[in-house]
């Protein structure tokens, strides 16, 4: 049986990195239904104003001082309309200006997370799961993000449903199902790196403590049994998946060698890769986060001390980074992952005159000349894999549908009829990897040639160029959803013409 139900009070405050951080905990009912509900514990707007009180009151100070304290942030441009300026001190005292400030997502607001308590022989397992939702660049997409609940915990839904690696079901999650099973929301644009001085204009301030975040959370989560853990699997989908790679080993190293850990990333090996206009997007957009949000000083050490100063960002490019991880770690990818198809291959910025736009919504509509670029796709992230696979500890399913992010999704995760390559789904070869039982290597086909493809199209609405985001709408390709409106309405008119038959006695 799971945990009781009902509503349980969060630790009060976190220390992290010296400071206090009030952590907002959101604890999910065990209640025994298809989909796991959430209730949020502690109201976030209480636990807000306590985690961010001498943020806030120090913010004020400098608005007061502005003229003697800011300098014009040289990245904002006049069509910003945001002022922005950016706080320059020397070394020592810009630690000091830092560390007053706790664990916040972009808007100020406290972090948050949802657990489900494990139970039976999954008491002292832990799996945490990073949440993904891309990530924002420079001051005004963060400015933008901050307003929205990939930006606040204060905007987001309250209750998240739990489905796939994190079910609680053991026909839909057999290996993870009585786990404790976190999911860690995703609030400051950066995957958990960010570490930077904070950026303020005369109404708002945004923040940028990405790992704040993380430490803030683990450290609450080892109060509540992390500690003691015995199995640990740490994953993550997208902008969370990217997160794996950077915090895999410091989780190792913060358990110690009682606790075997793992990592997962899903979909999160974005690859350094040209669109198809011969320019480098995905660089050029990873640079500037890497320096808005201070991230370098939190990438891995033997990444930066083989790369030149100049091009550090470069270690946040997983293909970079995984050569040095030490921890057991499992690729999930599809060899065409529709996210980076969309905004690394062919960003709006390379396709001008929308020549790909049929072929992004249905990959059915991709003429040959577009497969063959889609082939060379799938063809560099193998070859970057290359080295990976070769490591006996080393885990992978890459497959070839147009998906992104498979281990949330039941009907990809774990189902009857669920994506697999040589008869095993995503879930037994994650499985078969984390306890040893076997083979754990699986690279699919090129397409077309997997029949067991859901290929999921997403279909991106209401962001803006200047902020990458991850997909939150999956469709079918257009010839199904076509058929069933079809169906649909020859069924009416049949429904209609039998109504007005009966009605008029029809013979």
């Amino acid at each position: 049986m799971g945990p009781p139900r009902g509503w349980t009070l969060p630790a009060a405050a976190v220390a992290t990195a010296g400071v206090a951080s009030v952590v907002a905990t959101i604890i999910l009912s065990a209640a025994a239904a298809d989909v796991v509900e959430e209730r949020l514990t502690v109201p976030m707007t209480i636990v807000a104003g306590a985690a961010s009180a001498g943020a806030g009151k120090h913010a004020n100070k400098l608005r007061r001082r502005r003229l003697l304290l800011l300098l014009p942030l040289p990245m904002a441009t006049d069509t910003d309309r945001l002022s922005s300026v950016r706080m320059p001190f020397e070394r020592e005292r810009q630690r000091r200006l830092t560390s007053l400030y706790p664990a916040v997502c972009l808007d100020g607001s406290p972090p948050a997370y949802h657990l489900h308590g494990g139970s039976g022989a999954g008491a002292r397992s832990w799996l945490l799961q990073f949440e993904g939702g891309g990530w924002c660049n420079d001051v005004r997409s963060c400015a933008e993000r901050a307003g929205t609940r990939r930006g606040s915990t204060r905007l987001m839904a309250k209750a998240e449903s739990f489905s796939g690696i994190l079910s609680n079901r053991p026909a839909m999650n057999p290996d993870f199902y009585n786990w404790n099973r976190v999911k860690l929301r995703y609030c400051d644009g950066g995957s958990f790196m960010g570490d930077s001085a904070v950026y303020i204009n005369s109404s708002s301030v945004l923040y940028f403590s990405g790992q704040r975040i993380w430490d803030a959370i683990v450290a609450d989560l080892l109060r509540k049994g992390l500690a003691r853990a015995d199995k640990v699997l740490l994953s993550g989908c997208s902008a969370g998946g990217l997160a794996t790679f950077f915090h895999c080993d410091g989780l190792k190293q913060r358990l110690g060698a009682a606790a075997t850990v793992k990592c997962l990333s899903d979909a999160g090996f974005f690859l350094d890769l040209s669109d198809i206009s011969g320019s480098n997007t995905i660089r050029q957009f990873f640079s500037s986060l890497v320096s808005l949000q201070g991230i370098q000083k939190n990438l891995n050490m033997d990444c930066l001390s083989s790369t030149s100063t100049d091009n550090a960002y470069l270690c946040f490019f997983p293909q970079f980074a995984l050569a040095n991880i030490r921890t057991p770690f499992f690729i999930l990818n599809s060899a065409y992952d529709v996210y980076q198809f969309h905004h690394i291959l062919v960003p709006p910025s390379s396709d001008p005159g929308g020549h790909w736009s049929r072929c992004k919504s249905d990959p059915g509509g991709c003429n040959a000349t577009q497969i063959a670029t889609l082939q060379g796709l799938r063809s560099g992230m193998l070859t970057s894999l290359r080295q990976f696979k070769s490591k006996p500890e080393a885990g992978m399913f890459i497959n070839s549908c147009f998906a992104h992010c498979q281990s949330e999704l039941q009907d990809t995760w774990f189902a009857p009829n669920s994506p697999s390559i040589d008869n095993k789904k995503i879930a037994e070869v994650v499985g078969d990897w984390y306890f040893e039982r076997g083979a754990a290597v699986e690279i699919d086909c090129a397409y077309p040639c997997d029949s067991t493809c859901r290929n999921l199209i997403p279909i991106d609405k209401g962001r803006g160029s200047r902020q990458l985001g991850a997909p939150r709408r999956w469709y079918r390709t257009k010839k199904i959803w076509l058929a069933t409106g079809v169906a649909v309405t020859v069924v009416v008119i049949l429904l209609m013409v039998l109504i007005a038959c009966h009605g008029f006695k029809c013979r």
